[in-house]
């Protein structure tokens, strides 16, 4: 080795160990729309669990990161359309925001968000069971003024009281303003356990049906991580590890809302979009087989 040679080694050695960190061979950090600081929360425990998945299923090198503050449903879904610090949101369809954003179109919970209990006072548990459905529609409940179920009790002729806050909703309920909260089946349970002090109850009797979709979506113009959450996804639908994935965080909650057993509300959802997979009946909750 010539002297010139042996002065430049080290630094040509020194770049070539830099050199997968400068091709951008580091994995691609993607940001999902959970923040940090609510990572024990058990309602976000899925669909975290299932997005980690399905990027394990997709061979892809992407890093997945929780975000970084609580945020309204409404600003998350407006950080994410502007490309402003968020890559993933899971979020219930409509036809705004399929325009705005790209969906991945396979319902991550199998429709459950669209079954829904009554959260009520437990002082008021005997009135709720006496109602009929017309009673019931008549009877003041409330849902977030920005969700997607917002319009649909209202295009069903429910008495339905919109609002921006979320914790304000269950001060309602606490404060007897209100008769019923409809909450999923995937939610009323955590949300109950949280509120030991607030005397609430999930009311017997009956369960709100409507289609609903849950996705997956990303940025309009972000069709390589779509791809990669999509391939992943199908990939364990057929190995069948979504299944497993989604017993292993349902299956009490399911036996628990014991949906046999209610009075089913059967609902229209005039906002579902038209692309929705609604004929692929391996995609949705069928509660005779309790997946």
């Amino acid at each position: 080795m010539s002297v010139m040679m042996a002065r430049f080694y080290p630094l040509v050695c020194f770049i070539f160990l830099l050199l997968p960190f400068l091709s951008g061979a580091q994995p691609q950090q993607v940001i999902y729309s959970w923040p940090m600081s609510m990572l024990s929360d058990v309602r976000g425990s899925y669909p975290i669990a299932l997005l980690h998945l399905a990027i394990e299923k997709s061979g892809t090198d992407y890093q997945l990161v929780p975000s970084g503050q609580v945020m309204t449903q409404h600003r998350t879904l407006r950080q994410l359309g502007s490309n402003n610090g968020l890559d993933v949101v899971w979020t219930m369809t409509s036809p705004e925001r399929e325009k705005e954003l790209r969906p991945i179109r396979i319902p991550i919970d199998r429709g459950l968000i669209g079954w829904r209990l009554l959260l009520i006072h437990q002082d008021n548990e005997q009135k709720i069971q006496q109602l009929d459905e017309r009673q019931l529609k008549n009877s003041p409940s409330v849902q977030g003024s920005d969700w997607p179920d917002y319009p649909i009790l209202k295009a069903n002729h429910f008495r339905v009281l919109g609002s921006g806050d979320f914790d304000s909703m269950f001060k309602m309920l606490k404060a007897r303003r209100i008769d019923y909260f409809p909450r999923s089946i995937t939610e009323i349970w955590p949300e109950l356990q949280q509120r030991p002090g607030m005397s609430l109850a999930v009311a017997p009797k009956w369960v709100l049906n409507y289609p609903a979709a849950l996705y997956f979506f990303v940025q309009k113009d972000n069709i390589e991580l779509a791809n990669a959450i999509e391939i992943g996804l199908l990939r364990a639908i057929e190995d069948g590890s979504m299944q497993q994935l989604f017993l292993q965080h349902f299956s009490s909650a399911i036996q628990q809302a014991d949906l046999k057993s209610r009075t089913v509300i059967q609902l229209t959802n005039p906002i579902l979009p038209a692309e929705t997979p609604l004929k692929n009946k391996m995609l949705w909750f069928d509660p005779q087989l309790g997946y």
